[in-house]
């Protein structure tokens, strides 16, 4: 069976982030990056148990093409996307996204 995706408003802040700066340095690149998201979507969503721990329960999947990974958690019914993160951003940031979720009861991420 596999679990539903549920992407925070946070990862998908960052997922238009992306797209648009794509899409500002050459019309298109921008689609080509989210059809690359989709893509890693898609093999998180096959086998999300292979996608190896990077800290804690949050597991990271790295895009191709892009610098960029999806970090995620799973969670009883649903695969949480916690972020949509370039890969030379402080990690620091969706660390505190986690933390957050966690007090908040892992019912949202922000």
């Amino acid at each position: 069976m596999t679990l539903p995706f549920a992407l925070s408003p946070a990862a998908e802040d960052d997922l238009h982030g992306a797209t648009a700066w794509y899409d500002a340095q050459q019309p298109g690149i921008g689609d080509t990056f989210l059809r690359s998201t989709e893509a890693c979507l898609a093999r998180i969503r096959r086998l999300p148990r292979s996608i190896r721990v990077v800290e804690g329960e949050v597991r990271s999947a790295l895009l191709r093409r892009f610098p960029y990974r999806v970090l995620f958690r799973i969670e009883e019914k649903r695969i949480e996307v916690i972020a949509v993160w370039h890969g030379h951003r402080d990690s620091k940031g969706w660390q505190a996204r986690k933390a957050r979720a966690q007090r908040a009861g892992g019912e949202q991420s922000s």
